[in-house]
């Protein structure tokens, strides 16, 4: 079989190059640059034949894009939560 047919009739994998530089600007900055290396991987790796490390790529991005949203937003809801305890102790 000929890889190289193979790979060129098929779509590369999602990338996340776009959750990943949202992450990085507005959660989670170094969860965001590793998901932007991971990103910009994928289709670096597909076009040189790597499909299956292409598509390892993508996985790895989305870990990571994940990792960074839920930690951002664990600490938004940590640091309101702060805030929100702070004023209340100004009342008393």
């Amino acid at each position: 079989m000929d890889f190289n047919n193979y790979f060129q009739h098929q779509n590369p994998p999602k990338s996340y190059l776009v959750e990943s530089i949202l992450i990085t600007v507005f959660c989670c900055m170094p969860f965001g640059i590793i998901a932007i290396v991971n990103a910009s991987n994928v289709e670096s790796r597909f076009k040189n034949g790597d499909y299956e490390g292409a598509v390892q790529s993508s996985k790895d991005a989305k870990k990571w894009v994940t990792i960074g949203f839920w930690s951002g937003l664990a600490f938004l809801i940590l640091y309101g939560g702060l805030n929100v305890l702070s004023v209340l102790s100004d009342f008393n």
